[in-house]
């Protein structure tokens, strides 16, 4: 016969694992509810054509990429200058730029200028989304993303003192 407490661990292990099982279960359903990102995909953009997007719907207006001048014909806004580019050590995905085009107002990056926000919390970008082309945004969002160089983050090994 089977003691108490070897009665418990059988039991228990068995809870483990149902607990276990109905967290997975959970966790994977999780991502193919009618919002899932899941399946979408855009085709692969071209760099070059994208710098000719950001200068043909003037976006050096408003945001300044290393190496890039904004032509002189335009009109420059020093207080709403948001930079692209440079280096982070944060990777910019793919998803993230191509959220931050269209729509701006999702979440501002860190650092963003308060003068940028409206006061209702919307981000004074023009919205691009009915003049811009679908094969536009993939290659501005190659090009963008292209100016990005990863660093990585520098850890700092302090010295254990012993006590």
């Amino acid at each position: 016969m089977f003691s108490l407490k070897d009665r418990l661990g059988v039991n228990m292990k068995y809870l483990m694992l149902l607990t276990i099982a109905i967290i997975s279960v959970g966790l994977i359903s999780c991502d193919l509810g009618p919002e899932s990102p899941k399946g979408f995909s855009l085709p692969e953009g071209d760099s070059i054509a994208g710098k000719q997007v950001l200068l043909k719907y003037q976006c050096l207006a408003c945001h300044s990429i290393k190496g890039l001048e904004p032509p002189t014909d335009l009109i420059d806004n020093p207080e709403f200058s948001v930079r692209l580019g440079g280096q982070s050590t944060q990777v910019k995905t793919y998803a993230d730029l191509l959220t931050s085009i269209i729509n701006p107002s999702h979440k501002f990056a860190k650092g963003y200028q308060l003068e940028a926000i409206q006061s209702d919390g919307v981000s004074k970008m023009t919205i691009y989304n009915d003049v811009m082309t679908v094969t536009e945004l993939v290659n501005l969002v190659t090009f963008v993303q292209s100016n990005y160089e990863l660093i990585p983050y520098r850890r700092y090994n302090y010295q254990h003192y012993g006590y």
